[in-house]
């Protein structure tokens, strides 16, 4: 007796992928004493700012996070005008006013969950003051994970909205920066140690 196929098996197939929907974008450039910082918004709050980044290279990034990109929407550019004066306030080492920095939303939506965590507690570091690394990690219920925290502040996509350079080595020196596109670890360092300067916060480096 020949074998037969159950023609419901053969309609349903394997269904096809879903099309993401392309996320707009609007991008701008601000200038300040450390250079340009390249800030680019979804609608729901800023995605990246990038020291020494082009509007082009930020746009490349955010296709490998995000997906496809749109052109930006109203929504988009409303994000970054609400953001622009807090991050010109924030690089002229100036404490913005507080209502102005919360109306300055960030959108992590594809950092993973521990990077999330860590990142908005980086964020909730006052103006002017500092916390290790394993004080953040204590803060995000990981108490062992001081190192897994320098990871996820050396990933931060946000400069200056998050002030990772507000985050320090638990003996007090300046720790790691990978938050300003340089190239040179002592390039980074320098900048971290300008940016908590303008804090009227002073930290050395390790072995001064």
């Amino acid at each position: 007796m020949g074998s037969t196929t159950d023609p419901i098996l053969l309609s349903v197939g394997t269904p096809p992928t879903p099309t993401p929907t392309p996320t707009p974008i609007a991008t701008m450039t601000l200038g300040g004493p450390d250079g340009p910082l390249t800030v680019a918004a979804t609608e729901r709050g800023v995605v990246a700012a990038e020291w020494a980044a082009s509007s082009s290279e930020i746009l490349g990034l955010l296709t490998g996070r995000l997906g496809p990109l749109a052109a930006a929407t109203d929504a988009a550019r409303a994000i970054l005008e609400r953001a622009g004066p807090v991050i010109e306030t924030l690089m002229a080492g100036e404490e913005p006013d507080a209502v102005d920095a919360a109306g300055a939303p960030i959108d992590l939506r594809d950092r993973p969950a521990f990077d999330r965590a860590v990142l908005l507690a980086v964020r909730a570091i006052p103006w002017g003051q500092t916390a290790s690394y394993g004080e953040i990690a204590r803060r995000v219920g990981a108490p062992r994970a001081a190192r897994a925290v320098g990871g996820a502040v050396a990933r931060c996509p946000i400069a200056v909205l998050i002030p990772c350079h507000r985050v320090i080595a638990s003996d007090g020196t300046l720790g790691g920066y990978g938050g300003d596109g340089r190239s040179g670890r002592a390039d980074a360092l320098t900048h971290k140690q300008a940016l908590l300067a303008r804090e009227g916060v002073t930290v050395g480096f390790r072995g001064d």
